[in-house]
């Protein structure tokens, strides 16, 4: 494979560059659901050129087999429980290439009210010694929803 570096010159070798990257690109999402940006880079990293990339990434967009919304909304629901707020699951996006717009939207579609409570409520316990208006600030700063943040000082009294 790293002869793809020295495929330049003829189309012919050059198709099949694109070939290689398509075929790598395959096995690697029959593994797992992959975001573009982060399959682009794995792609890279074994050796392909970032034209036969490019060109494979948008193929396989286009057949449907990589999708960063999709990529979004699994990676988020997988992560729910763990994560401690909203805006540590966006930082999660993306640190993994995900466009803000896509993972806001991902997020909006995965976590309903219940599961943003539950989290809240994970979080304020940890900061139960907090000041009423310093846990709201963190609430707030940490991605939590007005109405999230409302419930939960409207159950306190």
């Amino acid at each position: 494979m790293n002869n793809l570096n020295n495929l330049q010159n003829n189309p012919k070798e050059n198709f099949s560059a694109g070939k290689q990257a398509e075929k790598i690109a395959l096995r690697l999402i029959a593994r797992a659901e992959q975001s573009s940006a982060g399959l682009a880079r794995k792609l890279e990293m074994r050796g392909c050129e970032p034209s036969s990339v490019k060109e494979a990434i948008a193929r396989l967009t286009e057949q449907g087999l990589i999708n960063d919304g999709r990529f979004a909304r699994l990676w988020l629901q997988s992560r729910l429980r763990l994560s401690r707020t909203p805006k540590r699951l966006l930082a999660g996006l993306y640190a993994r290439g995900i466009p803000r717009d896509i993972a806001q939207t991902a997020l909006d579609e995965v976590l309903d009210e219940n599961t943003e409570f539950a989290m809240l409520l994970r979080f304020a316990k940890k900061h139960a010694k907090k000041a009423p208006e310093q846990l709201k600030y963190m609430l707030k700063s940490e991605g939590f929803s007005g109405q999230a943040i409302n419930s939960y000082f409207i159950a306190l009294t």
